[in-house]
């Protein structure tokens, strides 16, 4: 069985929205001059071990605006591999191996989890099937690259609940820039 592994990058409030620069949120682009080689290596150690790619549809917008245009093995792997897009508005993707997933998205991944081959689906941001994933018990494995800020609002990774959610750690690095690389494992 595969797992379902979620990756994102968030403040230590718990913030990952807009990220990359992404308009119309105060803070956009904070990851910019914190990115180091460290953390491009375990992104990419990350990409090239997962077999498929989740993404909700504000994020493949922007990785399908970005990565078809690039070069490298980050670029080629994300490029050529199998990629779902969670969208009620998306009728199709012109993307390389791309499939828009409208409805049931959880039955679709429990049988995709299923499947014979054991690389993992990774889902990278995408806040709203994330926390879809979560609350479903869906989520196998948590990584989170966080990073020495408090940007105060924004969009946060955990949806408000009153359940407690007990994890797992698996594995924590500190890069030299201060950035946390945080891998865990939700308690069933």
């Amino acid at each position: 069985m595969r797992k379902l592994i979620v990756t994102t990058f968030v403040s230590l409030d718990g913030v990952m929205q807009a990220p990359g620069g992404e308009p119309g949120y105060a803070h956009t682009g904070w990851v910019g001059d914190r990115f180091s080689e460290e953390l491009a290596a375990y992104k990419l150690e990350e990409q090239l071990a997962a077999s498929v790619l989740l993404l909700g549809r504000r994020t493949y917008e922007s990785f399908h605006g970005a990565w078809p245009q690039r070069e490298g093995p980050m670029a080629e792997k994300i490029n050529t591999m199998r990629k779902l897009v969670a969208s009620t508005t998306l009728e199709a993707s012109p993307w390389h191996d791309t499939e828009v997933v409208a409805t049931d998205l959880l039955g679709h991944l429990e049988r995709l989890k299923r499947e014979e081959d054991g690389a993992p689906i990774l889902v990278v941001g995408s806040r709203s099937v994330a926390q879809a994933l979560l609350t479903a018990g869906l989520v196998d494995e948590l990584h989170l690259q966080v990073f020495p800020l408090v940007l105060g609002s924004g969009d946060r990774l955990f949806p408000a609940s009153e359940d407690l959610v007990p994890l797992e750690l698996i594995s924590s690095e500190a890069t030299p820039n201060g950035v946390l690389l945080q891998e865990y494992r939700p308690r069933r």
